[in-house]
């Protein structure tokens, strides 16, 4: 068993705070960045060992989202360009945590307990956000890579789901695509082209498209992808990060969360937005009526679009592929709905996590899953990529089935399967918008949203709470689910839950009813409730303006 000196005698250049403790959630590790050096070389540690493990390379993406600029973070990219096994994900909390002294016998430890043979070879892919502290904390990625004795490629900046893309490009060797920046612009352009190619020519207002980009990468990303699409598409792209911070009042959280425009965006009457989230994994639309009244249109009615676009495909195509919805307990009522009684698919909730909508869409042929902030994607099954391949192939086919086939097979093409991604979200929406040949007012008014609203309360310990019904229901602490079912029993059409945050010591609140007012009134009053009962700290909830 090798005894680690290199790895000791380069943790004392990323020493660890004394008393931070972290965890490894959905979303990797988050923090503010100056407290983060210790944790990238140990997370360059810990993929060398995990590419050992699974003999295949493995990414590491350092960014922190849609949290503030000041912050950061990073994330394992595992061989199918799928996030890390829970079991990896306890391993990288125990390393993060360990004291200097302690680092040998856990390494030690995950070595034994996964029977990782030190002998095979190692290879990481890294990449990184625009944030300022984003390339000193890869560096010490690239130490724990190196001091490990891995060999590593840097990306340099890319978007989060270009480094997953990447990662699955190379362990499939190249059948999913090729693994560089510039493929993955290929890919996605030709079959977006290839989608749109017998729509009639759109006016020139028809084919422009407002982006939010957050000040993020996805804005940088957007433009270099830009020339592939032949101007099929017209992009004009704000909060490009020539100025502005990163995230700070615009983005996609913050569009939903606030519900209305973000900064440095003038919008006129009824035109097609959307906002990218920090890393370009979430993407929400958005537009202003004649009124000037603001309209969101999320992750649920992104995900409604799509359904219907497929469903409609695969009846042309006579293709008996079982399609099916996830989402998570913030999904809007009205959605749910329209998808399980109008639509006739079937909706299932899972607890909410990326993680957890990605692992139930892999059930079925055609799995959609966004979570209502808009990171989201579309998944099908080796069976039904191989039908619908080999139907678009056949010259036997003809009239509407053979194109419903080969727009079913462009689509795939279109789509990132490996994560939530929003430039391949956004060019598959506009396909469909394009090909429908709807406003976004027409796609908006498929259902009506039911008016909701979000609030978070400051508690000492998030732990306090805990959870069954894929997050819906409280059982601790004693006393709380009850008086929120009190509260919901006074308004229509409305339900509430509560949920501790993955990321800090917040309760997060969600309510729906028939009114905006009502809505207001009912997150407000379970929030006290959460206060009350849950540790709350600092000032009481106050009722939103």
């Amino acid at each position: 068993m090798t005894c680690f000196e290199e790895v000791e005698k380069m943790s004392g250049q990323h020493p660890k705070p004394v008393g931070l403790v972290l965890q490894y959630g959905t979303a990797g590790f988050r923090a503010k960045a100056e407290q983060l050096d210790h944790v990238m070389y140990r997370m360059g540690l810990l993929a060398v060992l995990r590419s050992k493990k699974t003999q295949s390379t493995i990414g590491v993406m350092v960014t922190a989202s849609h949290n503030p600029e000041e912050d950061n973070g990073v994330k394992l990219v595992d061989p199918l360009g799928e996030m890390l096994a829970p079991a990896w994900e306890e391993y990288a909390t125990l390393l993060a945590n360990a004291e200097e002294q302690d680092l040998k016998s856990v390494l030690t430890n995950i070595v034994e307990k996964d029977s990782v043979n030190l002998q095979e070879v190692a290879r990481v892919f890294l990449g990184r956000d625009t944030r300022p502290s984003s390339l000193k904390l890869a560096q010490a990625v690239i130490d724990g890579v190196s001091a490990l004795g891995g060999t590593y490629q840097d990306y340099g900046l890319v978007s989060t789901p270009q480094l997953h893309y990447m990662v699955c490009c190379w362990n499939t060797k190249e059948q999913y695509g090729t693994a560089t920046v510039e493929g993955y612009y290929q890919k996605l352009s030709l079959a977006f082209i290839a989608l749109t190619k017998q729509i009639p020519y759109h006016p020139e207002e028809m084919r422009q498209l407002n982006v939010d980009g957050a000040n993020g990468i996805g804005a940088l990303k957007l433009q270099e992808l830009e020339p592939y699409l032949e101007k099929k598409l017209l992009l004009k792209v704000h909060n490009d990060g020539t100025s502005g911070k990163l995230n700070y009042l615009c983005g996609a959280d913050f569009v939903k969360v606030q519900q209305k425009p973000p900064q440095g965006l003038d919008m006129k009457a009824n035109e097609r937005s959307c906002s990218f989230d920090g890393d370009a994994d979430r993407i929400v639309y958005y537009y202003i009526d004649e009124s000037g009244c603001f309209h969101l249109l999320d992750g649920d009615k992104i995900a409604t679009l799509i359904t219907t676009f497929l469903k409609e495909l695969l009846a042309t195509a006579d293709l008996d592929l079982q399609i099916a919805v996830v989402q998570t307990a913030y999904a809007n009522g009205s959605s749910t709905r329209y998808i399980e009684e109008v639509m006739k698919v079937p909706v299932h909730c899972v607890n909410t996590g990326v993680k957890y909508l990605h692992h139930k869409a892999q059930e079925f042929d055609v799995g959609v899953y966004f979570e209502a902030n808009g990171h989201g994607t579309v998944l099908f099954s080796k069976t039904a990529e191989s039908k619908i391949r080999q139907m678009a192939q056949d010259q036997n086919q003809l009239g509407e089935k053979s194109n419903a086939a080969k727009m079913l097979k462009n689509t795939i093409d279109l789509i990132n399967q490996t994560v939530g991604d929003a430039i391949s979200d956004l060019l598959t929406i506009e396909a469909i918008l394009s090909i429908k040949g709807f406003t976004i007012q027409q796609w908006d008014f498929i259902y009506t949203d039911l008016p909701n609203r979000q609030m978070k309360v400051k508690v000492s310990d998030r732990q306090v709470i805990a959870t069954v019904d894929a997050g819906r229901r409280a059982v601790s602490p004693a006393g709380l689910q009850q008086e929120v079912d009190a509260l919901v029993k006074k308004y229509n059409l409305s339900r509430a839950f509560v949920r501790p945050s993955g990321t800090e010591d917040v309760v997060r609140v969600y309510a729906e009813a028939d009114t905006q007012s009502n809505a207001d009134t009912l997150a407000h009053g379970v929030s006290l409730v959460v206060y009350r009962l849950a540790g709350g700290v600092g000032e009481e909830p106050k009722l939103l303006p």
